[in-house]
């Protein structure tokens, strides 16, 4: 029986945790949370009521802040914290991943911030020296909001490796996108193969800052035109910035990139989206942030796009804004206006 750690217990984590207890297989399941109260809460109610409430978690999900206990023979490690604290946490469960080096799955949607990395980059980097050969790194994205995987609504994701072989792993020559997407499926979760990581990693990173302008746009009264505009240009800017670094065409219209970017930037259940609306209202981030424990994380992903973007001589006009109204105290109107004063161009 495959054994499954999901590495962070907020709302996809434990929507995780739900989702792959469904699945066509049967596993065995621990969700690590950094909090020990909040696990300990969680253990004995089996409802989240901090990052997922109304969503039963099944008893056979084991719920530890213990690192060791979570990881204890792992075949599949699925990262699902926050981008900013992905290094810290691979970092502290190192000493207790097994020698045998088990698949490890990112489903983070981010870019470090400090580094402007993919989260798979800082994976390969903590990583990096314990195994030899390197671990099996995959990635996990496309459009689903936590709540509605949780609940059972259909729900259908992308899982990108470059890895063509799994060997020892399954016994057998298999492709690690092949072996995830068996393991993972489940009657109301399906998933789609790539081995495009870098598409797949930053259209999740980059579609987040995208969220927040559309959700401006909402905030600011401006508009459904305003918001179809800003997503199809939005795509645009993504596109540029991917293909630069080699990803490819197909990625960006497909799940992982215009799937999840419709999603952020016009459903309810958005993080990202909601941020922006309230900073349309007028809101300073510093009182929004405060207001949840919810993580946005295009607030910290905005800069680390603009830095990597920069390095590749690539103009990201829309991430340029969002960045210079999250940390920069522009308005978001005249954010706006400065996007539609921009010269004419050729589509």
């Amino acid at each position: 029986m495959t054994r499954i750690a999901i590495l962070g217990g907020g709302s996809w984590g434990t929507a995780l945790s739900i989702v792959l207890s469904r699945s066509h297989k049967t596993h065995e399941l621990s969700l690590w949370m950094r909090d020990p109260a909040l696990a300990y809460a969680v253990s004995k109610s089996r409802v989240n009521e901090v990052y997922l409430p109304a969503c039963s978690i099944p008893a056979a999900v084991a719920i530890t802040s213990d690192l060791a206990n979570a990881l204890a023979n792992a075949h599949i490690i699925v990262g699902a914290m926050p981008s900013a604290y992905a290094r810290t946490v691979y970092s502290r469960a190192l000493p207790f991943i097994q020698k045998t080096a088990p698949v490890f799955v990112s489903a983070t949607k981010g870019l470090e911030p400090s580094t402007h990395l993919r989260i798979t980059e800082v994976l390969s980097q903590v990583l990096a020296g314990k195994f030899s050969p390197a671990p099996t790194v995959a990635v996990l994205s496309g459009p689903s909001f936590a709540l509605e995987a949780a609940r059972g609504d259909p729900t259908a994701v992308v899982v990108a490796s470059q890895s063509q072989e799994l060997a020892e792993k399954a016994h057998s020559v298999e492709r690690v996108a092949d072996y995830i997407q068996a393991e993972f499926a489940g009657p109301s979760f399906r998933l789609y193969t790539n081995d495009d990581v870098v598409g797949v990693e930053l259209a999740g990173a980059m579609k987040n800052v995208m969220a927040i302008a559309a959700g401006a746009c909402q905030g600011l009264g401006l508009g459904t035109n305003a918001i179809a505009a800003l997503i199809t240009r939005g795509l645009a800017e993504m596109a540029r910035l991917a293909f630069a670094l080699g990803a490819r065409a197909e990625t960006l219209s497909g799940l992982a990139g215009l799937g999840d970017l419709v999603l952020t930037c016009t459903g309810s259940l958005s993080r990202n989206r909601q941020l922006g609306v309230e900073l349309g209202k007028g809101r300073a981030l510093v009182e929004i942030v405060a207001s949840t424990r919810m993580v946005a994380e295009g607030v910290g992903t905005a800069g680390a796009l603009l830095a990597l973007a920069s390095e590749h001589q690539i103009e990201l006009p829309i991430t340029t804004q969002v960045n210079a109204i999250l940390h920069h105290g522009k308005s978001p109107r005249d954010a706006m206006e400065e996007i539609m004063g921009r010269p004419q161009k050729r589509e």
